[in-house]
């Protein structure tokens, strides 16, 4: 954006090196790591304590609860979460199916209403990424991103998923530049008056269709199947329905997309054949992936990365729980640590069942610890 780059110039920065963060004292942060950007805003980035009964890792819905209930019934309870509160529900523009609200909320309101509860009873926040875990004489130790170790009773794992990038010529270079994951408030305000593109046929893409459409001209909805109801609510489904200016495209794919320094142009394979059409603006709800990388071996995973727990571990992996009692509902194959949320093995991916399995699984933590 032309403002933009004069900004910088004003400011004496170079508009080479992005990103730049300016505050309202005046001051600037050039290409800031996400931890100097944290400290600088006034976030928690070492622990208060060395030893908790509960770390929980991940701050999205399940992590939350978990949190506020974890405090709330007197463990010593810390949230450790790398980037923004809310995790991918978070960047949800709009729920319309959770509870207690029937006008709907955003993603963002929740998580804030959430971690304010959180902090209000107790619970620790941490800014810190965790790179490993592992388990020694009955106690857990995690490793932070700066090297930095906490000891717990119990962990829970609430990493939640990361959005799936799309494999297509031109989809990293225009990404943040036309192409964009999720969908922000601040993106659909600046999307008055266009045709925008949305990829998906699942929960959030149709959450993100609505919400644009109260701002672009037109919103195309690209999805590969035939249709929008075996991946969709059908409340969404007839919402976008009644929205004259949302288009729904079935059996369609973007296969490319070009432009100079911004998206220009989408290549679009279609039923009627191959098409090209002008675009600034692409949002991608094509799925997520488990965040489980980071996890010793011992912790089981099914093909697709996600972890599993309680009956479906003794199903799909009994040769990983080595006790002789069974594991406790959202228990891993590690005794003592748990999972909630949508990084578990077949969980609902939702916002309202994220919830209660982090509410749950404190119940679960408190009768692992009468063991110990």
């Amino acid at each position: 954006m032309p403002e933009a780059v004069d900004l910088l110039k004003e400011k004496g920065l170079d508009d080479a090196k992005l990103p730049v963060v300016l505050f309202g004292d005046g001051t600037a942060m050039v290409q800031p790591s996400t931890m100097e950007l944290a400290r600088r805003v006034g976030l928690r980035t070492e622990a208060r304590e060395e030893f908790y009964d509960v770390i929980i890792i991940g701050a999205g819905p399940a992590g939350l609860a978990a949190g506020v209930y974890g405090a709330s019934e007197g463990l010593r309870t810390l949230i450790v979460e790398p980037d923004a509160v809310g995790g991918q529900a978070g960047s949800s523009s709009r729920i319309e199916n959770y509870l207690g609200f029937p006008q709907g909320l955003s993603g963002d309101e929740l998580a804030k209403r959430a971690f304010l509860q959180a902090n209000r009873l107790g619970a620790e926040f941490l800014t810190q990424r965790v790179t490993c875990i592992r388990s020694e004489n009955g106690y857990h130790i995690v490793r932070m991103g700066d090297g930095r170790e906490l000891t717990c009773h119990v962990c829970l794992i609430s990493t939640g998923v990361s959005y799936c990038r799309l494999d297509v010529p031109g989809a990293d270079q225009f990404s943040g530049a036309g192409v964009y994951y999720g969908a922000a408030k601040t993106e659909a305000m600046s999307c008055a008056a266009e045709e925008v593109y949305l990829i998906g046929g699942a929960n959030s893409a149709g959450q993100g269709a609505m919400h644009f459409s109260r701002y672009a001209a037109k919103v195309h909805m690209l999805v590969r199947g035939p249709s929008l109801t075996r991946s969709m609510s059908k409340y969404l489904i007839d919402q976008i329905e009644a929205t004259p200016n949302i288009i729904v495209e079935p059996s369609t794919e973007v296969t490319a997309m070009s432009g100079n320094s911004h998206l220009e142009c989408l290549t679009l394979k279609t039923p009627r054949g191959p098409e090209s059409r002008p675009a600034t603006s692409l949002f991608i709800f094509i799925g997520a992936a488990p965040k489980t990388d980071w996890l010793p071996q011992e912790v089981a995973l099914d093909e697709k990365g996600f972890i599993l727990a309680g009956p479906d571990l003794k199903t799909r992996a009994p040769a990983a729980w080595k006790l002789e009692r069974d594991p406790y509902l959202l228990e891993t194959s590690v005794p003592g640590i748990f999972v909630a949320g949508d990084v578990r093995f077949n969980s609902v991916k939702r916002c309202a069942s994220a919830v209660g399995e982090g509410s749950i699984a404190v119940q679960f933590m408190h009768q692992y610890l009468a063991t110990l």
